[in-house]
């Protein structure tokens, strides 16, 4: 019941999933630093008091710890429930714990693709996804911290730029094989 709903509900009957991630682990380390170093200094200023200090501000103190505890958990449920889905008709990233935000943009508003890997991202296996489309800014126009981005990035290069002359070629062929059958049932008639 307040579960978030899985990404794949979001899904049509006709789509195909291509690809179901979630960020790399890496875009919590920010988070991580800045709980630690709350509460380290939390505890510091905690044992830096008198001895015979105000019993209230300790406790102040201490429910500052919970505070930061409590935030830092947020942040890491709500970052295993966004998911990031591609389909063969468009991108979607699916976020929030409590109110479910769905992004999405379809494939054929895709322009141009960018793949950016700093060298952070290189020694622990993420990049950063840049989608353009044609004159507008989408919801999904950059993506930080995609897992295995050379897979994402050639899974996602092939469904959108896919082999053109190769679809147009099959296209004609379904053509010709339509007016075959037609003629054949024609000529069957007479």
């Amino acid at each position: 019941m307040f579960a978030p709903r899985d990404p794949d509900e979001y899904l049509l009957d006709s789509e195909r999933r291509v690809i179901r991630v979630r960020r790399h682990w890496a875009s919590l380390v920010w988070d991580l630093f800045e709980a630690s170093g709350l509460l380290v200094g939390l505890v510091l200023v905690s044992y830096l008091l008198p001895p015979g200090s105000s019993w209230l501000f300790q406790n102040i103190l201490w429910y500052a710890g919970l505070v930061v505890l409590l935030r830092f958990t947020y942040q890491v449920l709500d970052w295993y429930v966004e998911r990031i889905v591609v389909t063969d008709k468009r991108f979607l990233i699916t976020t929030g714990i409590f109110t479910t935000n769905v992004a999405m943009m379809p494939v054929t508003k895709v322009t141009d693709l960018t793949f950016h890997r700093s060298l952070v991202g290189r020694m622990m296996g993420y990049g950063t996804l840049i989608v353009e489309s044609a004159g507008q800014i989408q919801a999904l126009n950059r993506i930080e911290y995609v897992p295995n981005p050379t897979e994402v990035e050639d899974a996602i290069s092939g469904l959108v730029f896919g082999d053109k002359k190769g679809q147009q070629q099959d296209r004609f062929s379904m053509l010709k094989a339509r007016r075959a059958a037609v003629g054949k049932r024609k000529a069957a008639k007479l």
